[in-house]
């Protein structure tokens, strides 16, 4: 019997570019994500798919019990579901901190509390959660997404020390900027969120990284995240950490070497630096090289 791997959030970017990653692969691939008709690609192509919301414990435990019933196994869990809430701590209702907890930190909870237990029984079974080069490295203006991706960063250091024993490994891998679908939905949160006057730089900035989608300098692909993953899917001794894309292993380099008492003067030294004229019209430059008609432009105030 091939491998089987749940993987939620397949409806686009890092999700969908994983499932297909694994299905290439041979392994037998269940593609997850809150609406099932967003997966009809997938499933033509040989995964099976289901409806997966991870802020409901019963679709967590409906999607394990039901692969467990048809395979009797759960050899690969990859938490990649997930979304990005962009504006300064200070702007950010409560309500939308709760929201971005929810779907990424409780929400790999949920799928770990149900699956842990099948991969201890068989002494094998790889968890990777996806998280982002912010968990080490946040980035103002994202306080609270980098916050809920440190939050997973350290459930798994802690998972992995309580389940090694069992034969199940633990990994993170952390995508620095990836060229996905994924700044849509931050772009349109970041819109919600009541804009205070004291951070003008920053909002400009986030809505600046609209233009992302075009990819760029040190700008990484959904498919070099997911052959990550799949790679440490496949090892019979991952590493505990994989950063992914030029400028997340630089991001994980200077984390680990920067003293925390330069990090704020050299992160507001870069949000000037990018919000500055000549960095706009760079951006710009960008955009018009790479312009699809379905990309707004990126104002410059």
């Amino acid at each position: 019997m091939s491998d089987t791997v749940l993987i939620t959030g397949c409806s686009s970017g890092i999700g969908r570019a994983t499932a297909r990653a694994f299905l290439d692969d041979g392994w037998h691939v269940y593609a997850t994500a809150r609406n099932r008709d967003d997966l009809a690609e997938l499933e033509t192509t040989g995964a099976t798919t289901a409806a997966l919301d991870v802020t409901s414990d019963a679709d967590v435990e409906r999607v394990v019990d039901r692969i467990i019933s048809e395979r009797g196994r759960i050899d690969c869990l990859v938490n990649n579901a997930g979304f990005s809430q962009a504006g300064p701590v200070e702007d950010v209702p409560i309500e939308k901190v709760r929201e971005q907890y929810d779907v990424n930190v409780f929400g790999p909870h949920r799928l770990l509390r149900a699956v842990v237990p099948h991969m201890r029984e068989r002494g094998a079974g790889t968890i990777v959660n996806v998280t982002s080069i912010t968990d080490r490295f946040p980035i103002a203006g994202m306080g609270v997404y980098s916050a809920s991706k440190a939050a997973l960063a350290a459930v798994s250091q802690t998972l992995r020390q309580e389940v090694r024993e069992y034969g199940i490994d633990v990994v993170v891998v952390e995508p620095t900027v990836v060229a996905t679908d994924h700044y849509d939905r931050t772009r349109d949160e970041l819109i919600d969120v009541d804009h205070g006057t004291a951070y003008t730089d920053l909002y400009e900035l986030h809505e600046q990284l609209h233009t992302i989608k075009s990819g760029g300098p040190g700008i990484t692909t959904s498919e070099a995240v997911a052959e990550t993953i799949l790679e440490a899917a496949n090892s019979e001794s991952p590493k505990r950490r994989y950063s992914v894309g030029s400028t997340g292993k630089i991001g994980a380099v200077v984390a680990a070497v920067l003293p925390e008492s330069w990090r704020t003067p050299v992160m507001s030294a870069g949000i000037r630096v990018a919000t500055s004229r000549p960095a706009k019209r760079f951006l710009q430059w960008w955009f018009a090289r790479h312009h699809r008609a379905d990309r707004p432009e990126p104002s410059e105030r």
